[in-house]
């Protein structure tokens, strides 16, 4: 999945640290850039987590950082 950030209020690295401690296991962050007053991340989950649970716990530690309103999903297969 993407998550693209717009005003994002912190580092982008914050968050990469944030997701990679939050899915540990379950996927990593597999890029990321900026550029026009944006940022995003890739996220990659792997082993057994359903999409349904992916999307909870990524909301979960956007909500923690503060920044959900500045983040948009895109999920692909």
């Amino acid at each position: 999945m993407e998550i693209v950030f717009v005003g994002l209020p912190i580092d982008r690295d914050e968050v990469e640290e944030a997701l990679e401690t939050a899915f540990e296991f379950d996927g990593e962050v597999t890029g990321a850039g900026s550029g026009m007053g944006r940022c995003h991340l890739d996220l990659e989950i792997t082993g057994g987590l359903d999409a349904t649970a992916a999307l909870e716990r990524l909301r979960g530690v956007l909500s923690e950082l503060g920044i959900a309103k500045y983040a948009t999903l895109k999920v692909s297969d």
